[in-house]
Order: structure tokens, then sequence, then C-alpha cells
């Protein structure tokens, strides 16, 4: 039976799915450092301050050139700025590599040092140019009618590579070293660029395919950008999001130690509850594809992590008389918000094309929401852990994501999309 012309393909283009590929190649560099920091602090001398810098240059780079990279990326061309955020992220981590070759006794181990955290700068800046045009290329390669589910499968590639370097890196760096973990991601990213090389349409082609004038210059997709309230009111809600998302998944393998939870198991519970995001992120897109409306879907994500937050640090009483929910229901409960909340940036991906000024400021508008998502992923973390400092647990974890959650929400339902990208109604 013929299709109609409002039926979505069984499948997404080679181009698109080449496009994921390559944000989880990047998100596999965001994530590597994590399992890595043990094997580091042995073979280089590294203290916890140089690992929480390592840790951090990242969402660095992204708080202060995400909005840079996004405008770089649709002066440079879509498809050119993820190639070259992909040679970055493969240098660095070759060059990182090679650092692991030096003993830590070495007179060059300090600068070696030194050296591991300015390519870890690079790499954010490389991360950057991959991710910021991903959802414009996206949409510009996916058949008609199937995007909202194809950018749900691109909003999985944050959860993806993390949970893929929690569950792998461990056992290829106890095997083979660190070193050999930075070049195994170096070959990945290497082969995801040769696969957005051979199957992405290059920029010029696929600007005149679609009519498109010139790029405006940067100054006025600056400010139509920044003057617009549809980008400033994702990049919020993205922030509160991806705050709360963090400091939970980020802090599951330091309250499990403190619960006398095995590593090995720690490192897979916590790669499973990041994984569940997934399945979030695909909801999302596919209750999108179905129609419904983008601010219910994030009022039902952020209501899920508020109420699987709360569940899974709560507790009632005092001392030795306070109590919460077994073990197993707060893992299912991580599980929940971690699941829950994936539909948001399954729906702020879709709304990224939507609310973006104009053709040429969705990479902008992404860089905007990418600033704001780092600036929350790097100001909770830190929040979570002097409150549990100052409780003496982990039991009012629940105020911060609550607190995040309502604020999301507030902004969620302020976030009318407009006109899309290309001029149509949303």
């Amino acid at each position: 039976m013929p299709s109609s012309g409002t039926t979505p393909p069984a499948g997404w283009p080679i181009a698109t799915l080449a496009v994921v590929a390559a944000g989880i190649a990047a998100a596999l560099h965001l994530g590597k450092l994590s399992p890595a920091l043990p094997a580091l602090q042995a073979s280089l001398g590294i203290g916890l301050v140089e690992a929480g810098f390592l840790l951090s240059l990242v969402q660095m780079a992204g708080m202060t050139l995400g909005l840079a990279a996004g405008l770089a990326a649709d002066t440079l061309g879509l498809r050119r700025s993820m190639l070259i955020g992909l040679l970055i992220l493969t240098i660095a981590s070759l060059l990182g590599g090679a650092i692991g070759t030096i003993d830590a006794s070495a007179p060059m181990a300090m600068h070696a040092v030194r050296g591991l955290l300015i390519l870890r700068a690079l790499e954010g800046v490389g991360f950057l140019l991959v991710v910021m045009p991903a959802p414009a290329l996206i949409r510009a390669t996916v058949a008609a009618g199937s995007e909202k589910s194809a950018l749900g499968l691109w909003g999985a590639y944050m959860p993806f590579g993390v949970a893929l370097a929690l569950l792998i890196g461990p056992a290829l760096i106890a095997a083979w070293g660190w070193a050999a973990w930075w070049g195994a991601l170096a070959a990945v990213s290497a082969a995801a660029a040769v696969g957005v090389l051979a199957s992405v349409p290059p920029d010029s082609s696929r600007r005149m395919a679609a009519g498109a004038g010139p790029v405006e210059r940067w100054p006025v997709r600056l400010r139509t950008t920044l003057s617009a309230g549809g980008p400033w009111r994702l990049a919020a809600v993205f922030a509160m999001y991806s705050a709360q998302w963090m400091a939970v998944i980020g802090f599951l393998p330091a309250i499990y130690a403190e619960a006398g939870v095995p590593a090995g198991w720690s490192a897979v519970l916590t790669a499973v509850a990041a994984a569940t995001n997934i399945g979030g992120n695909l909801l999302g897109g596919r209750l999108l594809q179905r129609g419904m409306a983008p601010g219910r879907l994030l009022g039902w994500g952020f209501a899920a992590m508020a109420v699987g937050g709360f569940a899974a640090f709560a507790q009632l009483g005092d001392g030795v008389f306070a109590t919460g929910l077994p073990p197993v229901l707060r893992y299912v409960a991580v599980c929940v918000f971690s699941f829950g909340g994936g539909v948001v940036p399954a729906t702020l991906f879709v709304l990224a094309v939507r609310v973006a000024p104009g053709p040429s400021t969705v990479a902008t508008t992404v860089g905007l929401m990418q600033q704001a998502s780092a600036l929350g992923q790097f100001v909770a973390p830190p929040v979570v852990a002097w409150l549990a400092h100052r409780a003496g647990g982990w039991q009012w974890t629940w105020v911060v994501t609550l607190a995040c959650a309502l604020v999301g929400g507030w902004f969620a339902r302020r976030l009318v999309p407009g006109r899309t990208a290309s001029g149509a109604h949303a």
C-alpha cells in the first residue's frame, strides 16, 4: 500500500546517521576522562586540583565559547564546522595519548600535565564545533516529516556517548592503559569524520538545493539571535535540565562508593542510569512526531525529574532514625529521573530549529543553548556537593533538582514557538 505524504519513512538517511554518530564520537571524548582519572593520577602524579580542572575544562569551553562556536559554525558552514571539530578531537586525543608515554618521575612530567590541560581545552572547542551544527544538518538531511523523531535521536548523543565511555573505558584502560584509551577514541572521531565527509552533502550544494541565499555576516546573526526571546528561553530550559542531570549522574559513583558498592558495580549502575536517558530522548522524538505539544512534553519531563529526584534522595526523620526508600527503589527512581528527563533535550532540539530567528541562525541558537547548558553543569555539581557537605549526606539533593525542575518548567511554559527557521509557522 503506498504511503501517505505525512507518513515518516522507516529509517533515516545515511547522512543523518553520520551526523548522530559524529555527536556520539564527540560525547565519548567528553566522557572519557572520568574512568581514566585513577590511571592519570598514578602515571602522571596528577593531584585532585589538576583532576578537577581536567573535568571542568570542557564545561569552561562551553560556558565561554558556546555562542562563538555557534556563530563560527554558521559562518564556516555546517558540514565544514563538524569536520573541523572532529579533526581537532582526533589530533588532541592523539597528542594526549602520546603524553601517556612520559614517566611521572621524569623532568617533563609537569609540562606533560600542562599539555594535557591545554589539549583538554582544545577538545572542548572541538566538541562544540561538532555539536553546534548538528540539529540544522539533521533537519537538512532527513526526509520531510521525520525530522522530529530524528532530532529526538540526536538528543540521545550525549547520554549514549557518556554511558559508552563509562562502560568501555575501565576495561580498556585496565588492559592497555589510558594512553591506548585516548588513541582508540582518536580513531573513533577520525572514523566519524570520514563518515560525515562521505555521506553529508557539501555546504554549498546543500544551500543551493534549499534555495538559500548568502549567509548574513556574523554581527547581524548575533544581534538577531540575542534580540529574540525564544533562544533565551530555550537556553534557560536547557540549563535547568542539564544542571540537575549532571549533578545527579555525575555524583552517583561517589554516592555508591560511600554506600560501600564495589567500584565495578558502581560503574555499571551509573552507566545504566545515564543510558536510560537515551530511551527518554527516543520517546520524546516519537511523541513529537505523533503530534504531542512540545510544552506538554517538557512539563512531563520536568515533572518526572522532580518526582524521581525526590524519591531517590529524600529521607524522613533525622540522624539514626532517618529513613528513605530501599536502595533498589532509590536506584529505580534515579532511572526514572534520567529517563523522564530525556524527553527535554529531544524537545528542545526540535524547538531550536523552530524558534531560531532565521535559517542562518540555527547553529547560533544551539550555541546559546549549549553555553547555558555548560553553565548549569558547571554550577550545579558544586552546589549539590556543598549541600551534601553541610548536611552530612546526600538527602537534600532533591531540593536542588526540584528547584531546577520548577524553574525549567516555568520557562518552558513561556516557550511559545513562532515561525520556523524556514519561515513557516511552527
